[in-house]
């Protein structure tokens, strides 16, 4: 009989959601949840218990070893000893001058990456635009292949890249005729005559130039914000390098005599010049 009753399809016993109106205090908590968040609050429960019942019995006149080497400071707070061994002066500045070589070589290395990043970001006709990796501000050339030398002397820039006559030297975002027809109105629209209409073909190359443009173009602003973004992001580097370094310097001057500055104490002293 048992091996029939498992046989049986049963129903799958869920456990009960969070109301819709009480979705907003998050999943509803079941059983499991509860005992162990009860058992998590009887045992901080009896932590505090043992601590108050200590606080209630403690001697304030019992003496403990580590009062002897604990200290107060001037504002009342309670100074230990770590068992930290202070190093010797010369040691300090042996350290200070280390880190003062490192400071300068990450220095220099961020100063480097500054520069080129600006090498390759070029400000025109207040444009930013990015050159390729490699080019170096060289200007780009198209090469186009014919079969002679004829065809070379008779090969017309205009009819080929279908552009103005002041844009075959251009060889990033050349605009076409058909695009540059489109935006500005001709003779004939202005007088009332209805243009002639673009084929199917047409009309379809022309969609596909101007989005390809368009795709450029967004391509382009991307470029510019992530290589300006990265350009800020070194020069805030090398101002916090610059920083340290100058605060190293301080630090060295003053271990070595040769400036003021403020003691511990916060009074400011200035060492005394030589009398000449």
């Amino acid at each position: 009989m048992s091996s029939m009753r498992n046989a049986v399809q049963r129903r799958n016993h869920k456990e009960r959601a969070q109301p819709e109106e009480r979705a907003k205090w998050g999943l509803l908590e079941k059983r499991k949840d509860y005992k162990l968040r009860a058992a998590d609050h009887r045992e901080k429960k009896k932590r505090l218990k043992i601590l108050k019942e200590k606080a209630q019995d403690r001697n304030p006149d019992e003496f403990s070893f580590g009062m002897m080497s604990s200290k107060v400071d001037a504002q009342g707070r309670k100074v230990g000893d770590r068992g930290n061994k202070a190093l010797s002066m010369d040691v300090v500045k042996l350290l200070k001058t280390q880190d003062a070589g490192y400071i300068r070589t990450m220095l220099q290395m961020v100063r480097k990456e500054r520069e080129e990043l600006e090498q390759k970001i070029v400000l025109a006709d207040e444009e930013v635009k990015v050159l390729r990796d490699g080019d170096k501000g060289k200007k780009g050339r198209h090469t186009v292949y014919v079969g002679g030398v004829e065809e070379q002397n008779d090969f017309d820039e205009e009819s080929w890249f279908g552009t103005g006559g002041e844009w075959p030297d251009r060889v990033w975002n050349r605009p076409r005729k058909a695009t540059k027809s489109s935006e500005q109105p001709t003779e004939e629209d202005e007088e009332g005559v209805r243009p002639k209409k673009l084929s199917k073909k047409q009309q379809e190359a022309q969609e596909a130039v101007e989005r390809e443009e368009k795709a450029l173009m967004n391509k382009r602003a991307r470029t510019q914000q992530r290589a300006a973004a990265h350009l800020a992001a070194v020069k805030a580097r090398e101002r916090d390098l610059m920083a340290a370094e100058e605060e190293l310097e301080k630090q060295r001057a003053k271990m070595h005599n040769t400036v003021g500055g403020i003691n511990k104490h916060g009074v400011k002293f200035k060492l005394r010049e030589r009398k000449r």
